[in-house]
């Protein structure tokens, strides 16, 4: 992709958000002309954009909604709901356009589709009259009956092509039929009139009058660069068997590897189902997002975390199954939110750029030092080795600040995930018959580029979870003397060196005998410890595999899926996630996040002969504790520990390596705390801490268990940092 799509992607997305900003404050108050002012701007500009690239079909959309807008500003139409959500549709439809460039350079060969009118006509200027031009070939089924009618080579075309040129095309230099000649794929062409042909007297020979149909082996990108401006007139139909109606097979690898899974499950394991489960369901969820398919491998890391609670594979066999069968639903998705990919560039402050500089000369100076002291260290000078621990250290000072600067490049504001809900919010609203409006606070906050841009699925749930289980309906608002329009609150606040992010509803809070019930029939708890728990712990069941106290199945949530993909995916930012709630007035979830993922202070530890690192900050105490004190309880291990019982793990075993010596006169031992609590790892050895650039594991190794990435030592080994939390659940 060239440096000039990519500025206009960059330019067309900012446009999109800020067109969705100006029509949602529009909806609350149409006399805002200032906003609407704005808002026209935004789609004019964006439509002159898609038409500088050559994407006529997303100029001909844009352009449409735009002549709304100028409506209303000429006070010929009224700004209604109506508009607002026609507006919003069309911007829609560009940011899953631009997700395409994004992609492939090109837009979708059947965005010439969603571009024409509403009623399917096209109008022609001809001379001072207007004529409809009809498309006699454009009934339901036109591309099968083409490929019909030319069997030798119907059953080799991937794509049939209708062509409807301009009456006044050969005044514009264009030769429908030399474009269509262009298509190095063309396997077999008709031509129609448009109209009926006149009386041989009567026909313009100036004006063309006829339908070029097409079969072709020739992609929709293909035939986009083959016809050029020409492909804004052109309907692209897949004629090659794929079923438009379902979704496609998966490619062969994909589907063999998803089979072997499959097997694996159905086979009856001797041991280590646990952990089959948990590889299964990695597996198959990394490769369909490897192809393209987010949405069904979001229901299939949902049925591994159940199928892990319930220590059964039914239910990950059962929607592994139904993908393979091609008849898997997704969990349904909020109306009209566009999945928007990750932006590949960042804007950074000039002042942070210049400090970068700076550092960067600063260490050409140390490099040259060190270049000097390698010609005293030739002549045999007896004060190299002081000079080296000298510049050691003003190699490590700088190594320092380098790495501090390098972070701050990548952090962004939190509003940059923040400004994505306002629209979304809307939609519930209007989905729920429940009128909710949004209020954010702090989001001038700054947090790494990874966690800002991952924490918008657990906040998507936890918004869908806010509309349809915490606001109340209006009549219950109105008799509770609430105001009828409810308030959802995103705060956000640097704490150290984390960032706190909070969404708080005034609806009617968390039911905690619901809870109780659910809890009970689900068999989480018998019913004497759950009456000994505090509402607290009660709540925080709302986090388990398949939990939801909804009665009913909606298109928003109550499958028990959303907040325990909300605590999953706190935990792999290396965060936390609680529930706070009043009865009657509402309930606050609250996120404790790292300010950054990339930069964390690891102890290095050995277990099974290997090493190992464990994040800093999870690290209470180590200290060696004789064979005696080690108890057995149940078919565990603890020890007190001033007072309190400590559970301890045997860190080789849970690893699947070798395990410590039963005989061994005494044991290490590290005390971590997660979210549950705190343990104690049985080591080997602790070794130093050190500070590491961590990076997450990729591929089929993505979202592993108990581990939170990988750096290089400099031994150029790599070091495995482990996730305490995981391991201790």
């Amino acid at each position: 992709m060239n440096e000039f799509l990519d500025q206009f992607l960059l330019e067309s997305r900012e446009l999109v958000e800020q067109a969705s900003a100006d029509l949602l404050v529009l909806e609350r108050n149409p006399l805002d002309k200032a906003t609407l002012d704005s808002a026209f701007r935004a789609f004019h500009t964006l439509k002159g954009g898609a038409g500088i690239v050559d994407f006529f079909a997303m100029a001909e959309v844009v352009h449409r909604a735009e002549d709304l807008l100028a409506g209303v500003r000429s006070k010929d139409l009224s700004l209604t709901s109506a508009v607002v959500s026609e507006c919003l549709a069309t911007l829609d439809q560009v940011g899953t356009w631009l997700n395409e460039i994004e992609a492939t350079g090109e837009l979708p060969g059947d965005a010439v589709i969603a571009a024409e009118p509403a009623q399917g006509d096209t109008k022609v200027a001809e001379g001072e009259t207007a004529v409809t031009v009809a498309r006699p070939t454009a009934a339901e089924g036109w591309a099968t009956a083409l490929a019909g009618r030319h069997p030798g080579v119907g059953a080799s075309a991937l794509n049939a092509i209708l062509y409807t040129p301009a009456a006044d095309c050969f005044f514009e230099h264009e030769d429908p039929f030399d474009l269509v000649a262009r298509l190095h794929g063309l396997l077999a062409i008709e031509v129609e009139p448009v109209v009926p042909w006149p009386p041989a007297g009567e026909i313009q020979p100036y004006d063309c009058n006829v339908a070029i149909l097409a079969l072709t082996r020739d992609s929709p990108a293909a035939i986009s660069a083959a016809l050029g401006s020409a492909f804004q007139r052109c309907v692209v139909v897949p004629v090659s068997g794929v079923d438009a109606g379902r979704s496609q097979d998966l490619p062969h690898d994909a589907k063999r590897l998803v089979e072997a899974q499959l097997d694996l499950l159905r086979d009856p394991p001797v041991q280590g189902r646990l952990g089959r489960l948990g590889s299964a369901g990695n597996v198959v969820r990394n490769v369909l997002r490897s192809v393209g398919r987010a949405s069904e491998a979001d229901v299939v890391e949902a049925a591994a975390r159940a199928a892990r609670a319930a220590n059964d594979p039914a239910r990950l066999t059962a929607a592994i199954a139904a993908i393979l069968d091609g008849v898997s639903a997704p969990e349904p998705a909020v109306p009209t939110v566009v999945d928007s990919v990750a932006p590949r560039t960042l804007r950074v402050d000039a002042a942070r750029v210049d400090t970068l500089v700076d550092l960067t000369g600063e260490l050409i100076v140390v490099k040259n030092s060190i270049a000097h002291l390698a010609v005293q260290a030739q002549a045999g000078d007896s004060n190299v080795a002081s000079r080296i621990r000298d510049i050691h250290t003003s190699l490590d000072r700088l190594m320092a600040k380098l790495q501090r600067s390098v972070l701050e490049m990548r952090v962004l504001p939190l509003q940059q995930v923040f400004q994505r809900f306002p629209r979304l919010l809307r939609d519930l609203g209007v989905a729920a018959k429940k009128p909710v409006q949004l209020v954010i606070e702090g989001g001038d906050t700054e947090a790494d580029k990874v966690v800002v841009e991952a924490l918008f699925e657990p906040l998507l749930h936890v918004m869908r979870n806010a509309v349809d289980h915490g606001v109340e309906d209006t009549p219950t608002r109105r008799a509770r003397g609430k105001s009828e329009l409810a308030t959802v609150t995103i705060k956000a606040w640097r704490d150290a060196d984390h960032v706190v992010v909070e969404v708080r509803d005034d609806g009617g809070g968390i039911d905690v005998s619901r809870v109780k019930e659910v809890a009970l029939k689900n068999n989480l708890v018998d019913e004497d410890a759950l009456e000994a728990l505090p509402d607290e712990r009660v709540i925080d069941m709302i986090f388990e595999p398949g939990f939801s106290t909804a009665r009913s199945v909606s298109g928003v949530s109550g499958r028990g899926v959303g907040m325990d993909a909300v605590r999953a995916a706190t935990r792999r930012l290396g965060g936390t996630v609680r529930i706070d709630s009043l009865p009657g007035q509402g309930a606050t979830v609250r996120f404790q996040l790292p300010f950054s993922v990339m930069m964390t202070t690891v102890m290095v530890v050995t277990a099974g002969g290997q090493a190992f690192g464990i994040p800093l900050d999870t690290v209470e105490e180590t200290f060696r504790a004789e064979a005696g004190r080690i108890v057995p309880i149940a078919q565990g291990r603890a020890i007190a520990l001033r007072g309190q019982t400590v559970p301890l793990i045997s860190l080789a075993e849970e690893l699947g390596l070798k395990g410590l010596d039963p005989e061994r006169p005494e044991s290490i031992v590290v005390v971590v705390h997660g979210h549950l609590g705190r343990g104690g790892l049985l080591v080997e050895d602790v070794g130093e801490s050190m500070e590491v650039m961590l990076k997450p594991l990729e591929g089929l190794l993505a979202g592993m268990r108990g581990i939170a990435g990988s750096t290089l030592l400099g031994d150029g080994s790599v070091l495995l940092v482990l996730d305490p939390a995981e391991i201790l659940s």
